[in-house]
């Protein structure tokens, strides 16, 4: 028998909702856990999609990286640029891309790395651990939001064809993009995956055209590379190649947003075709898909970041990449003027910009997917953040702040994205490094060990380096476990039981006693190792105390209720009520993250079943009410009886629909 527990209570009229907040709350989605963003979730191999084409919805985020990350690189590194990124190719081809394949293979419904580490760490470590990286995980996809509009604005404005008075106006233009973008999601992002494939098609094929003029160029302008060697070599004395080497090896971290896309794509699993034999909890053509999205991914930026970097490296005057130079934040469009006109260039400004404003609906479905995944689940965010409509106003809001304090700056962004993107994929290589442990593979786990170990390394040289990235995704961490605190709090009080099961035998002790015209439920404390080890003593006693203290009949039935409260940390969840009988005496059982809620939901559901009110017998708790309190929200017992009857008060305001709550001295 399952009975909801979370509808509207029999007997009370619901509320009509406002014009405004229907069309908000529209899309709230009824399995959190499941919420699927503002994307299509395909459902059978019919409505998924070819990995490459799910390639191109995560690769508008990463391969929009182009726009920027070469003059980023030569910011960072200078001459130096092309050897820092074969660092970073490297990394990204031996270390975030194995990484992820794993995190592919493992966590193949969408949750990435954050799934992996909540089912490793128990109960509360679990649950901190997700809320702090969702904090980093915020940092990396509004930054990928605020950064790419501004260097879609810096595009726009610095081409020869703008008018003049948009110049030095890169905040408002990155204001209407973000406006623009959120217009999108509040109409209803419905299938995102065609346009990304026309965008990215067209953008990388428009830096494949740059790439091979540049590379020429270079092969033909024999005194652009005499400089570029002089400039190399200069700073370096007679230590020469060891010195790059040691310098690129520091340097590289500075150059780590290039490696953003990774946990997007792993974000955008769900979207991948399986098959019809595929098992449901591992589907295997979507992992395969998944792992060739990734790998393909990886190798195609990795060939245009070599190209790229050296080509802008030595083909650019340095001062031109400083702040204010045609070339800051724009090395590729920098090119593409120069050496193909500007109407060739105008059409790599335009492909640019959509790939970049593009890449923030990337960023802004990943964000939309992650967040109702884990906080309303968890009790940490109102049921309003399960719907897409609130989220995308709250997000904007945010993004506008943030496209405020950096001042629409690419540069001053860049050390808060790299910050984002690298602690997520350490995380991602820890989770795995765990995985590997946890299954007896050794020497996996060593590798994984170490490439976790270099990206610690990033992530903190990269910190010390601009430390408004941290202190940015200090304040969204802060602002996380702040709301989840408060927001735990304020829902404390609801029934947080999705569904009520009674086993057979259950409901049969449940409708004998209907039987009868009374439900007499006595609520008893029982701990988890308790229960192999019931005695019938315990029970007897408990019942003689019940009659005398509350005057119950001898000739009325009793049914004891027991809670055991597995992981408090949870907050929803189904309750499977089964029953036991120990010398006669029928007790009914349920596993639950509280305690109070999980009685009231029982009842309800034993009312909804039986037509009946039931009545439930506690005995007073002992000990300090505040204490009690605070046992309550963190751990789900103490003033269980005050509570109870609080829940049943706010899930059924009319008195004459509420089971009756009894409490003895």
């Amino acid at each position: 028998m399952t009975t909801r527990a979370d509808r509207q209570p029999s007997g009370d009229a619901p509320r009509r909702p406002s014009p405004l907040s229907a069309w908000l709350l529209r899309e709230m989605n009824d399995e959190p856990a499941q919420y699927p963003g503002p994307m299509s979730k395909p459902t059978d191999a019919e409505h998924g999609h070819s990995w490459w084409k799910v390639m191109c919805l995560t690769g508008v985020d990463y391969f929009s990286t182009l726009g920027y990350q070469p003059g980023i690189a030569a910011l960072a590194a200078g001459a130096l640029s092309p050897f820092a990124t074969v660092v970073l190719v490297a990394l990204t081809l031996f270390g975030a891309l194995p990484v992820y394949l794993r995190v592919a293979s493992e966590s193949p419904h969408g949750g990435g790395s954050l799934a992996m580490l909540a089912e490793f760490l128990p109960k509360w470590k679990g649950k901190i651990t997700v809320l702090v990286l969702l904090g980093f995980a915020m940092t990396d996809f509004i930054i990928t939001m605020t950064l790419s509009a501004a260097d879609g604005a810096t595009h726009l404005v610095e081409n020869p064809l703008v008018p003049d008075w948009l110049h030095g106006h890169n905040v408002l233009v990155t204001l209407v993009l973000l406006a623009l973008l959120a217009a999108v999601f509040l109409k209803g992002f419905n299938e995102a995956i065609g346009l990304a494939v026309v965008l990215v098609a067209t953008f990388l094929a428009l830096n494949l055209v740059v790439a091979v003029v540049g590379v020429f160029e270079v092969v033909h302008e024999h005194q652009l590379v005499v400089d570029w060697s002089h400039a190399l070599m200069t700073p370096h004395g007679d230590t020469g190649f060891w010195a790059i080497v040691a310098f690129s090896l520091v340097v590289f971290p500075k150059l780590a947003l290039g490696m953003s896309g990774f946990e997007t794509g792993v974000a955008v699993m769900p979207q991948i075709r399986t098959a019809a034999h595929d098992q449901p909890q591992r589907p295997l053509t979507r992992i395969r898909g998944a792992q060739q999205l990734l790998t393909s991914a990886a190798l195609i930026m990795s060939f245009f970041l070599i190209v790229t970097s050296f080509a802008t490296a030595v083909l650019i005057p340095e001062h031109e990449f400083q702040p204010g130079g045609a070339a800051n934040g724009r090395a590729m469009a920098y090119l593409a003027h120069r050496y193909l006109g500007n109407a060739f260039g105008t059409v790599y400004d335009i492909s640019t910009i959509a790939i970049l404003w593009f890449a923030g609906a990337s960023a802004m479905a990943g964000l939309l997917n992650l967040v109702p995944r884990y906080l309303p689940r968890y009790g940490m965010a109102p049921e309003w953040a399960r719907a897409a409509r609130p989220l995308v106003l709250v997000l904007t809001v945010i993004m506008f702040g943030v496209t405020w304090y950096f001042d629409a700056d690419v540069d001053a962004q860049g050390g808060a994205y790299a910050t984002g993107v690298l602690v997520l994929i350490t995380s991602a290589a820890l989770a795995v490094a765990i995985s590997a442990w946890r299954q007896n593979q050794i020497p996996r786990m060593a590798g994984f060990l170490l490439v976790t170990a270099v990206f610690v390394y990033t992530t903190i040289d990269n910190i010390i380096a601009k430390p408004e990235g941290v202190q940015l995704a200090a304040i969204f961490v802060l602002a996380i476990l702040v709301v989840s605190i408060l927001s735990r709090i304020k829902r404390a009080f609801e029934l947080r039981a999705i569904v009520v099961h009674f086993d057979e035998d259950a409901g049969r002790i449940i409708d004998d006693a209907a039987a009868t015209g009374l439900i007499r439920v006595v609520a008893h404390d029982i701990e988890t190792y308790e229960v192999a080890y019931r005695r019938p003593e315990v029970y007897r006693d408990k019942e003689a105390a019940q009659r005398l203290e509350s005057h119950i009949p001898a000739g009325d039935p009793i049914i004891f209720l027991e809670v055991l409260v597995r992981d408090a940390s949870e907050f929803t969840s189904e309750l499977h009520v089964t029953a036991t009988q120990l010398n006669g005496y029928h007790i009914l059982s349920v596993e639950a993250a509280a305690i109070p809620n999980s009685i009231a939901a029982v009842l309800l559901a034993v009312r909804d079943r039986t037509g009946l009110n039931p009545h439930i017998y506690f005995e007073w708790t002992e000990g300090n009410p505040l204490t009690n309190l605070v046992r309550f929200l963190f751990i789900g017992e103490g003033e269980v009886a005050p509570v109870t009857r609080e829940i049943l008060r706010r899930a059924v305001p009319d008195p004459r629909l509420r089971p009756h709550v009894h409490v003895d001295s």
